[in-house]
């Protein structure tokens, strides 16, 4: 009886251990495919729009954050990593921040629209809801190149009904306190708006705990 009892009292913690594990596992997931503008570039990475959208998040919603940002990542690269992050991460929501370095880059925008095309279709493929994050490029570029550049973002997002945040660094751009000394890179200061403005679009999707 004793042999009987104990057993019965190893399956109780055992389930009992197990509740948290399984709550983290079935947690909805976010997943951020971007470049160094979410990867927290010169600052600390707890400094990030990322990791303080994480913040944002605990408490009030369920969902995990898996950030899969990488400096100086194109919409190529973004493509080629993405199957993987989506077989690993299974996520409910995937933030798409991707395009500023093929623009830097002058890489031809019939192919970045191309591969942001893919990224979509994979993501929602996988049961994804996509949100896409529009980026902007300097001037020096030529108005032909920039507004071509600035204007992929909002054709996707209508072609695929998808949210849009209209640009990442609104108020944050022109504004050089707010600015690395690259010129590229915004501040730890420069986060909370940046937040602000992916939040404003993410925020409606989310299934509050």
């Amino acid at each position: 009886m004793s042999h009987l009892l104990s057993a019965r009292v190893l399956v109780f913690w055992f389930l009992l251990l197990s509740i948290p594990l399984q709550v983290v596992a079935e947690a909805p997931r976010i997943l951020v495919l971007g470049d160094s503008l979410s990867a927290a570039y010169g600052i600390e990475v707890r400094q990030g729009w990322v990791s303080l959208l994480e913040q944002r998040l605990a408490g009030k919603y369920p969902h995990v954050v898996i950030n899969a940002s990488v400096s100086g990542e194109t919409t190529g690269g973004g493509l080629a990593r993405l199957p993987a992050l989506l077989q690993q991460h299974q996520p409910s929501v995937v933030i798409v921040e991707l395009g500023g370095n093929d623009g830097l880059r002058g890489y031809p925008l019939n192919v970045m629209q191309q591969q942001m095309t893919e990224i979509i279709e994979k993501s929602r493929a996988a049961g994804a809801t996509v949100v896409l994050v529009g980026m902007q490029i300097p001037p020096n570029y030529g108005p032909r190149y920039t507004n071509r550049f600035r204007d992929i973002y909002k054709e996707l997002a209508e072609k695929f009904g998808l949210p849009l945040v209209q640009f990442l660094l609104e108020g944050v751009a022109t504004e050089a306190a707010l600015m690395q000394r690259d010129g590229i890179h915004p501040t730890a200061e420069a986060q909370e708006k940046i937040l602000d403005n992916v939040w404003s679009v993410l925020q409606p999707l989310l299934v509050k705990e």
